[in-house]
């Protein structure tokens, strides 16, 4: 398939060649899915942690005598029953992380990929170099163009200046090609490849 590019200030820039089983697939929400939750499970820290009843600080000594007390037999201030005492089968670190084929991951960026086509929200630029690594200037050009939550996905690696003046755009994410993921494109309202990207992406998916 083809779609138009554009340059950085709205210009017309040519046509690209899009491999379409990279960006001309019917999404499937439940690849997408299986990715993206692979993904935020991947992220998590996994630090929640309680103290057990051989963790919480307190003497192991029988709190009362066993009979003529009329109450319940108790003999260790840190049972669960009682206030402050150790929680029974509560949360530990560990990772949430699970395997997902890498032929599956790949699948799902695909996927994304053809999402964003089928929404109207995949923008084709030329380059994004500029002169200057202002990001008063590039805000603007940002705002000209109409992106306002956007990932711009480059070649192997960004251009420097172009980096330097998004850092302080909160609307912008900046990646190479090897950063793209399935979660950052579906989070996007635009997705912004260069040609350098585009190239990248279908080495990388072929």
């Amino acid at each position: 398939m083809k779609a138009d590019a554009i340059k950085l200030d709205g210009g017309k820039a040519g046509s690209v060649d899009l491999n379409d089983d990279i960006f001309g697939l019917e999404p499937r929400k439940d690849i997408l899915h299986r990715v993206v939750r692979w993904q935020r499970n991947k992220a998590m820290a996994g630090t929640h942690d309680v103290l057990g009843r051989s963790e919480v600080s307190y003497s192991t000594k029988k709190i009362y005598r066993q009979k003529g007390t009329g109450g319940a037999r108790h003999g260790s201030r840190g049972a669960p029953i009682f206030r402050s005492g150790g929680i029974y089968k509560g949360p530990t670190p560990r990772s949430h992380a699970h395997d997902l084929p890498k032929k599956f991951r790949k699948l799902g960026l695909r996927h994304a990929l053809s999402a964003k086509v089928a929404a109207g929200e995949l923008v084709i630029v030329d380059s994004i170099e500029i002169k200057d690594a202002k990001t008063g200037a590039l805000a603007k050009m940002v705002g000209n163009l109409g992106w306002k939550r956007a990932l711009i996905i480059d070649g192997a690696e960004v251009n420097a200046d172009f980096k330097k003046a998004a850092a302080n755009i909160s609307t912008l994410d900046v990646l190479p090609s090897q950063g793209a993921n399935v979660y950052d494109i579906l989070k996007s309202d635009t997705l912004v490849l260069t040609k350098a990207g585009v190239e990248a992406l279908e080495a990388r998916l072929a």
